[in-house]
């Protein structure tokens, strides 16, 4: 019996469709997989553009680096001559000037700041703050040679007399300066007003401790020689003690000359020696700069009543006063320190050596040790003329 039409659309209708296909195993493994890959990709890109290595490539870095690269000399086996190898570039591109004994980078910047500051000081401006302006007054008095000459010796005569003069340049220098002479009067003028540090060595400086505060530092002097082991007088160093003194000496003629005074070359040559001993005396006191390394053992901070305690010196039969050293000084900046202000002393055993050496020698001649450096320093002010006068006896 046949069906009917509507047994046959209900028949269609209830055949059933395909199902939804469903992933395998093998196919989710995979696409875990690219996914997890993909978000790791992701993250190395990320790290890597965001990842520091420590090493500079600013635009600065890489000039240094280049200027390094080009000092050396790669064609040299560093294991064969290491020195060429690391600065054979810079040999072969850098020769010595005739006028100087070294040459380096610093040497190099030195000459490019000395042409900038040659600029500035010959520019005029009308702007300019009082210690530019004075710096510029004194680079034009500078090149006034023709002045210069015309003044000849006399503002280094004028001078002496200010500070108790130079007693190897003078006649009875005891009778005339010796009674009102005062070791800190005298010592604490060429400090303030000559920025020459002798016998003791005074300044104003950052606490180390602190440094948000200045305090006062006493330390060990500087050496008119270039450090304490030319003093030996011997080997390399005898040529430069023999040429240190012939200077002295020639220093002492020429103001001698220009006084008109006589000049008895064995009495100067015996004080110029004299002088030359308490020096090394002096020099042998300080410590060796490789025994100033640690700032720990520099740092001994007290008081300056305790200074006065603690390092007692006398000069000439007479107790030094620390407070009225260091009133004199600070007096230029109109400031008075108590017997309470921290001083921080680097040089302890330096100003325990100073004690014993200070009772061998006379005020006179104290006087002419302290003032030979600032001398060798305003010399400069004298006439050509007597340059030369100078540099023939000095040769």
């Amino acid at each position: 019996m046949g069906r009917s039409e509507s047994q046959m659309d209900i028949t269609e209708i209830s055949i059933p469709k395909p199902k939804a296909k469903r992933w395998s195993g093998l196919e989710l493994t995979l696409s875990v997989l690219v996914l997890l890959l993909t978000i790791i990709a992701v993250t190395m890109i990320v790290l890597y553009a965001t990842y520091d290595d420590g090493i500079c490539k600013s635009a600065d870095c890489i000039k240094s680096a280049a200027r390094l690269i080009g000092n050396m000399d790669g064609t040299v086996n560093p294991c064969t001559d290491f020195y060429k190898y690391a600065c054979g570039g810079w040999l072969k591109r850098n020769v010595i000037p005739e006028t100087s004994s070294r040459y380096s980078n610093f040497d190099i910047l030195r000459d490019e700041l000395e042409i900038v500051l040659k600029d500035v000081l010959q520019q005029q401006k009308p702007e300019d703050i009082v210690a530019v302006q004075k710096a510029k007054t004194l680079y034009r008095s500078c090149l006034n040679e023709s002045a210069i000459d015309s003044r000849g010796g006399q503002p280094l005569l004028d001078l002496l007399p200010q500070i108790h003069e130079w007693p190897v340049a003078t006649d009875n220098w005891e009778a005339t300066y010796g009674s009102s002479w005062r070791a800190e009067k005298t010592i604490a003028e060429l400090n303030s007003k000559f920025g020459k540090k002798v016998l003791i060595n005074f300044f104003i400086g950052t606490d180390d401790k602190n440094s948000t505060n200045h305090i006062m530092h006493i330390d060990q002097p500087r050496l008119g020689l270039p450090s304490r082991d030319y003093y030996e007088c011997s080997g390399v160093y005898k040529e430069a003690c023999i040429a240190y003194v012939n200077f002295m000496i020639s220093v002492a003629k020429l103001i001698r000359k220009d006084r008109g005074l006589s000049i008895n070359e064995t009495q100067i040559a015996l004080e110029m020696n004299r002088i030359m001993a308490l020096e090394k005396e002096i020099a042998n006191a300080t410590a060796k700069p490789e025994d100033r390394n640690d700032p720990i053992l520099l740092y001994n901070k007290m008081t300056l009543g305790q200074v006065q305690n603690n390092f007692t010196l006398m000069i000439n039969g007479k107790l030094f006063n620390w407070a009225n050293y260091t009133n004199e000084i600070m007096s230029t900046v109109n400031i008075t320190v108590a017997n309470e202000e921290a001083v921080i002393v680097y040089a302890p055993e330096y100003l325990t050596k100073l004690k014993l050496i200070l009772t061998k020698y006379s005020p006179r001649l104290f006087m002419a040790q302290h003032l030979k450096q600032p001398l060798g320093d305003v010399v400069l002010i004298m006439s050509m003329e007597s340059w030369i006068m100078l540099l023939d006896d000095f040769m």
